[in-house]
């Protein structure tokens, strides 16, 4: 893959104090279907997840289950990438900041950052929140009425001699930055607040911990370690090969977007590129900033945010063994705005499973393969001029095909989905329940023929379009004819690009019974 374009992407490295929920699958379902479409189309991905170990919280857990950190660690990362994997989440690389490469990373990058004269020795004083291992501006207690706007506890106020990054002296140059590159922050909600959180003025962010056993010490000052930002954000660059591999880092490097949080933007637009600056390479090209996943109550209707005090976190394996992967991502992609909020009800769950999943989708394939295997004997001898009909009668099939491409690229995911349900499944089933070519084969076989052709076709078209979203459904649908094209090099284009005449089309999909097995059977 020497000629094709490369990209570079990473999501959030997660805390492993306890199993991944709903909203922290919710951001890797959207990078996986950025991965899997620019994989599709033709570009070397390299996908990067992670998590986030080095953190008092993560030692403090451990001491409760009487475990070393790195033992704890190293199975909450088993757990977290068996939740990925049941996800179909198509990442390259898993990166723990407790392995020694990340840490060798750290080292070397923050003596760079120190010998470039932008790291001083001084003494930090202030509110001090021990859930965010932050420290918290007076002004943020108090309009949170004393406590920490995030974890509802009074923070605690402490003193501490400590290592400073001179992020101020950054202020002028990331503005210029942002006004020459205005798409870097993304959506633009989370710029404007960027914007005015760095012209408001920067301070300087305390980067290091005194009398921590558990973390990676400072080479340049061993008895302190380093602050968990300016350690968890360098798995960026860790992971590729700074300090240890420098041709592997200039391949890859800058990542093309990160995917995080909306509510850790200001660290990854202002400290991150800052720091990328004072250690002389280059700043990524794109933060996106998401929303997040919220669940709505089903006794009280009332929407809340995913809290373990409120008894309302749902694992993704509660629902995946409850439904499918699929199912699961379809949900989570359709109903929540990737650059917004979203929310999750069991109830409403169902119910675009059985509208969206199980009729439009499943029973239109059901349909097609069983009429073809019972009436043509899974064989639909064509002649090399025979070409499916159009059944379109508002956008036609390129034209969708092109919005849904700009939909993914922009990480308008629910937009995507729904030009493919709208303008391509509910046509198709319309055209099919006109039409009625269960009813037509029995008293014209040759024109059900033709509309089987048609039907087949959408089939087509609609398993590439979703192939990042739903890739082992959209797998399971291209495969189940003998389609001329295979099926690991289709792209978007091919939709609407490769000639639509049909000759020897023939149903490859397993039968039993005639019928194929149900992709989403319907819920009770």
């Amino acid at each position: 893959m020497a000629d094709a374009p490369r990209w570079y992407q990473t999501t959030a490295i997660d805390y492993p104090n306890s199993r991944p929920h709903i909203g922290t699958a919710f951001e890797k379902l959207g990078a996986d279907v950025q991965a899997r479409y620019r994989r599709q189309e033709g570009y070397e991905v390299f996908f990067l997840m992670g998590n986030d170990e080095n953190t008092v919280k993560v030692a403090k857990k451990a001491a409760e289950l009487d475990q070393d950190p790195k033992a704890y660690c190293d199975e909450m990362a088993r757990q977290f990438q068996e939740v990925w994997r049941a996800l179909e989440v198509s990442y390259d690389d898993f990166i723990q900041t407790s392995d020694k490469r990340h840490q060798d990373g750290c080292r070397k990058f923050i003596q760079k950052v120190h010998d470039n004269g932008h790291i001083y020795k001084g003494t930090y004083e202030g509110l001090y929140c021990e859930g965010c291992e932050s420290f918290k501006t007076e002004k943020e207690i108090a309009e949170s009425g004393g406590v920490c706007p995030d974890h509802k506890v009074p923070p605690v106020r402490r003193s501490e001699p400590c290592y400073y990054f001179a992020q101020s002296k950054f202020q002028d140059q990331l503005l210029r930055f942002y006004e020459e590159y205005p798409d870097f922050i993304q959506p633009e909600s989370r710029r404007n607040e960027v914007l005015a959180y760095v012209q408001g003025g920067l301070q300087d962010v305390n980067i290091s911990r005194t009398g921590q056993n558990w973390g990676i010490p400072i080479p340049f000052d061993p008895q302190f370690t380093i602050y968990v930002w300016f350690d968890a954000l360098l798995n960026y660059v860790t992971a590729i090969g700074y300090g240890s591999d420098e041709e592997r880092f200039r391949k890859w490097w800058p990542a093309d977007v990160h995917f995080i949080g909306k509510d850790i933007t200001r660290f990854h637009c202002a400290l991150w590129p800052a720091m990328c600056f004072a250690a002389g390479i280059e700043p990524p090209r794109n933060v996106f900033g998401h929303g997040f996943v919220y669940v709505k109550n089903e006794e009280t209707g009332v929407t809340e945010k995913i809290s373990k005090s409120l008894g309302n976190v749902v694992e993704p394996m509660d629902i995946i063994s409850k439904f499918s992967a699929e199912a699961f991502r379809y949900y989570f992609l359709r109903e929540c705005p990737f650059p917004g909020d979203g929310e999750f009800s069991w109830q409403r769950f169902a119910d675009v499973y059985n509208a969206d999943l199980a009729n439009y989708l499943g029973n239109l394939y059901s349909r097609v393969i069983t009429i073809i295997a019972k009436n043509y004997d899974g064989h639909l001898v064509a002649d090399s001029d025979a070409e499916p009909g159009v059944i379109y009668t508002q956008v036609d099939l390129e034209t969708t095909v092109k919005q849904v491409e700009g939909h993914i690229e922009a990480c308008r995911y629910n937009q995507a989905l729904q030009a493919i349900w709208q303008q391509v499944l509910v046509p198709t089933n319309q055209y099919a329940d006109r039409k009625e070519p269960w009813k037509l084969v029995k008293t014209d076989k040759e024109a059900a023929k033709q509309v089987m052709l048609d039907l087949v076709e959408q089939l087509r078209a609609v398993s590439i379009l979703l192939k990042p979203f739903l890739p082992k459904t959209a797998e399971t649908i291209y495969r189940g004819f003998n389609f001329p094209q295979t099926w690991e090099s289709v792209c978007c284009e091919d939709v609407w690009a490769q000639s639509r005449r049909a000759t020897d089309l023939r149903v490859t999909a397993a039968l039993e019974g005639g019928k194929v097995k149900a992709l989403f059977p319907r819920i009770a």
